[in-house]
């Protein structure tokens, strides 16, 4: 009976029938799916399928987003295929998420990529139990290893110096700083999670940072915003996201083939770096069942590419500002002439008698926003934020442009002006200030990449005058990875 049901069915349906049925079946179901909840902030009309993808270009979202603000206000909605957005702007409502309400956000989203990478292991993914125990062994280690303390200063003093000289075999002719910086950043991170530090020679390092390049530059690519959105579609279709995982394999090889040898040669009686600590943590008998190898290889990871990829992108646009303003570059020198001199090396304890320079770094920091919409997060439960239902699950995204921005708390938002961070010639703290993030999920290196800043830019700008190369005008534009930083440029460094 069913049989001959079925057959007068097939029969009488026609192939443009089936596909209007199809068609007109797909489109219920997404926009049933896509149905935002009574309460819900306002934002564009999406389209089917694809959501907001349209609204914001992947090359430069930064200026759809303030547009997308200007209308609809400092709270709006976005969509991506499935995938819920909220953006919120402004620096009481990004407190209000990060700071006041941080408990409601805590979280990180399962976003498709980050879980095809990280799954739900290491310190900047993890969530819950497991994200709390990697974390306050992450900081309470960084600390035993010399965050904050003088071993760890005297190892950026001397990574000053390599790099330096490095530098100066240029012999003032105009030299890309992009992998020399980044070699000299990512070694600090490497000797206090790795134990060693590596050569700028070693041609096996520079691969690797050469292939952290490409890496960050796919993760800005329209073709991972694409994956984020339609994960399963994107595994089949080819494009240069395949190349990214592919990378990503690569790279945790690398971090794999340092953890076997310390393995190898492990002394629970001589804890060397991060590693040797965390294999001690595992062997306890009463370790958390979060302290696992594969938790190893990605705090390792993400130590590795947070300690490498934002200082240096800062140090790049520093070096850039200064050969794009000589006069606020001469003024440093002056200051650090004055209080330093040029027969010693700058330490920590000099960064209160030099407030001009302490200014010049954070806005550099303040301008440059390299982590524009901060880490996203997601709410942990069902919650009420200025005034709008945000249901358990939505996810947040910080406008960190519209605090470092704002023209409500900076004189001159779109200039570099070192005078924001001054009042009567010393050093001001401003409350806009937020380039870590804040709260509890605020960057846990923060103490060590505000260290590396102050002392690489101090002797950098000791030692050479930056300048761009005749007949050559240096540009702001950036690219978006991990972190925005300054498309590659070459300059000049003249001894001085």
């Amino acid at each position: 009976m069913l049989h001959h049901l079925l057959s007068a069915l097939h029969e009488g349906l026609s192939l443009p029938v089936v596909l209007v049925f199809l068609a007109t079946f797909l489109l219920l179901a997404d926009y049933l799916k896509g149905r935002h909840p009574r309460g819900f902030p306002p934002g564009p009309m999406r389209l089917p399928f694809l959501g907001n993808l349209l609204h914001v270009n992947a090359k430069n979202p930064f200026s759809d987003i303030e547009k997308l603000r200007e209308k609809y206000g400092n709270i709006f909605r976005l969509q991506a295929g499935s995938m819920r957005i909220v953006v919120v702007s402004g620096l009481p409502l990004v407190k209000e998420v990060l700071v006041h309400q941080g408990e409601n956000f805590v979280d990180r989203p399962e976003l498709p990529v980050s879980s095809e990478v990280f799954g739900s292991f290491g310190l900047v993914f993890s969530n819950g139990l497991s994200w709390k125990q990697q974390r306050r062994f992450a900081l309470s280690t960084l600390r035993n290893f010399g965050l904050g303390k003088r071993s760890l200063e005297e190892r950026i003093q001397e990574e000053s110096r390599y790099l330096t000289d490095a530098i100066e075999e240029q012999k003032g002719q105009p030299f890309d700083p992009q992998l020399l910086i980044k070699n000299a950043v990512s070694n600090i991170i490497c000797s206090v999670t790795f134990g060693d530090r590596f050569e700028y020679s070693d041609s096996r390092f520079q691969k690797l940072l050469h292939l952290i390049d490409i890496t960050m530059e796919l993760q800005g690519s329209v073709w991972i915003q694409l994956y984020q959105a339609f994960p399963a579609l994107m595994k089949y279709v080819p494009g240069p996201h395949h190349a990214f995982f592919k990378n990503w394999g690569n790279l945790k090889s690398f971090v794999r083939e340092i953890i076997d040898k310390h393995k190898e040669d492990w002394n629970p009686h001589e804890t060397r770096d991060f590693i040797d600590a965390y294999l001690n943590e595992m062997a306890k008998e009463d370790a958390a069942p979060s302290f696992h190898e594969e938790g190893l290889l990605h705090c390792a990871l993400d130590l590795f590419f947070a300690g490498t990829e934002t200082t240096s992108a800062t140090l790049r646009w520093a070096l850039l500002y200064m050969a794009l303003h000589p006069d606020i570059q001469a003024r440093v020198q002056e200051e650090i002439d004055t209080v330093i001199g040029q027969s010693r090396q700058a330490a920590l304890e000099d960064r209160d008698r030099l407030p001009y320079t302490n200014a010049v770094i954070h806005e550099v920091q303040r301008i440059s926003n390299i982590v524009p919409l901060n880490v996203p997060r997601v709410a942990t439960r069902d919650t009420t934020l200025a005034g709008f239902f945000l249901p358990k699950g939505t996810t947040l995204m910080s406008n960190m442009a519209s605090v470092l921005h704002d023209e409500d708390e900076w004189e001159t938002p779109d200039v570099f002006n070192p005078g924001h961070f001054l009042e009567n010639g010393q050093f001001r703290k401003r409350e806009a200030f937020i380039p870590f993030s804040a709260g509890k999920r605020a960057c846990l290196g923060e103490q060590l990449a505000r260290t590396e800043l102050f002392l690489f830019f101090t002797a950098l700008i000791q030692k050479f005058t930056f300048q761009p190369p005749e007949n050559v005008k240096l540009t702001l534009n950036f690219q978006i990875g991990i972190a925005v930083s300054p498309h590659p440029y070459r300059i000049h460094a003249f001894c001085r």
